[in-house]
């Protein structure tokens, strides 16, 4: 069986401190600039994720 590119939901840290949950291909160029978290299969794991971010102090809220 052949995949193509792995995909899933990231979260990607903006440049003024808050994250946010996007859904990006592997190899996309936001992943190589910006410093993230994922990827993760759902949506609601990486908004999951993304509040123990900000509980952490990772984050901002948006």
């Amino acid at each position: 069986m052949v995949s193509g590119p792995a995909s899933g939901w990231s979260i990607i840290k903006q440049a003024q401190g808050s994250c946010q949950v996007l859904h990006l291909a592997a190899g996309d160029p936001l992943l190589s600039r910006q410093e993230h978290w994922g990827p993760f299969p759902g949506q609601a794991e990486a908004i999951g994720r993304r509040v123990g971010l900000i509980q952490a102090g990772k984050c901002q809220p948006a």
